[in-house]
């Protein structure tokens, strides 16, 4: 066979791979399933079709006409030269991760408004109290920038705790479902005043870096909690710290401007924040593998019948 592709998804199951090898095999594909990338870098740099987050072999693969990420993140594609192949077709596998990363929105949140971090501090003690103040979601007004499939999978489950009201925001006004009302760019500062959870789940666009910055901090109301489980560079991380440091805001992030975060970074002695390592929307949850392989092989098929690609980004947008 000419046409060669390649998989690199270490979290699939031995059912999973036999569904894309068959597909792959019907449409005259030789396939090979690698562990990583390094494995078998000449075949890789032949590849017509790749499925997996490889940015180094895009940058060298010359042959390469389309590959799907199995993230949704897609910074590491949109430099002028992340393609050997300027006409490669690039997807990814936003929509897969809607379930995991808005659990993990609900759980930081719940964390921070019922004093976990503390407790966890009296617990480590050997100390027995229950006098912290803690708060609720019920009566909340949440204001959620980004309404695709985390925005919408993190507002139906926020709706089942009675907040006050569900705000979105997003570029084009339009309500997917499930939301109080919809600002836009730009009316959207408008709702922070009125903001007791600020909740992020927007791609790292060049639009939306340092969308919150030091002005949006100082509009929300003292108390106010942030949780970023989108891209660390739609927040003024040092403007945020500020806030966190006088203990006027609390902040629950997934996500850096710099990842890893270093073992000496003074976020990890910051007051107020509640940090997880990127962990929002890692592949360990069956569902969101599952997710990302039904979305290949769909545009596997549409590919192989020259359709346009369901999930294609546009690379000029970031998306």
């Amino acid at each position: 066979m000419d046409r060669k592709m390649a998989v690199v998804l270490q979290e699939m199951t031995d059912a999973q791979r036999e569904r894309i090898r068959a597909a792959a095999k019907g449409y005259g594909f030789e396939i090979r399933f690698l562990n990583a990338p390094w494995e078998d870098l000449p075949y890789l740099n032949e590849a017509e079709v790749l499925f997996g987050h490889l940015p180094p072999v895009a940058k060298t693969a010359k042959k390469l006409k389309w590959i799907c990420t199995p993230f949704a993140g897609v910074d590491q594609f949109l430099a002028p030269d992340a393609f050997a192949n300027p006409e490669t077709l690039l997807t990814n596998s936003s929509g897969a991760y809607g379930v995991t990363i808005a659990e993990h929105t609900v759980m930081m949140l719940l964390d921070i408004l019922r004093r976990q971090p503390d407790y966890r501090r009296i617990v480590a003690a050997h100390e027995w109290r229950r006098d912290l103040t803690v708060r609720s979601i019920r009566d909340s007004r949440i204001t959620l920038l980004g309404t695709g499939d985390i925005g919408q999978e993190t507002a139906k489950r926020l709706r089942a705790f009675d907040p006050e009201s569900l705000t979105g925001v997003n570029r084009s006004g339009r309500d997917p479902g499930g939301f109080d009302r919809i600002l836009t760019g730009e009316n959207w500062e408008a709702a922070l005043p009125e903001t007791d959870v600020l909740v992020i789940s927007l791609p790292g666009t060049k639009e939306a870096f340092h969308m919150v910055g030091e002005k949006q901090l100082a509009l929300l109301p003292d108390g106010a909690v942030i949780i970023n489980v989108g891209r660390g560079s739609v927040i003024d991380q040092e403007a945020l710290f500020r806030e966190l440091e006088d203990g006027r805001l609390y902040a629950g992030l997934d996500v850096f401007e710099k990842e890893p975060l270093g073992k000496d970074d003074p976020a990890w002695e910051t007051p107020n924040l509640l940090i997880t390592p990127h962990t929002a929307g890692n592949m360990t949850l069956a569902h969101t593998v599952e997710k990302t392989v039904e979305q290949f092989l769909e545009d596997l098929d549409n590919y192989c019948a020259g359709k346009p690609l369901k999930h294609l980004v546009d690379r000029t947008r970031g998306y």
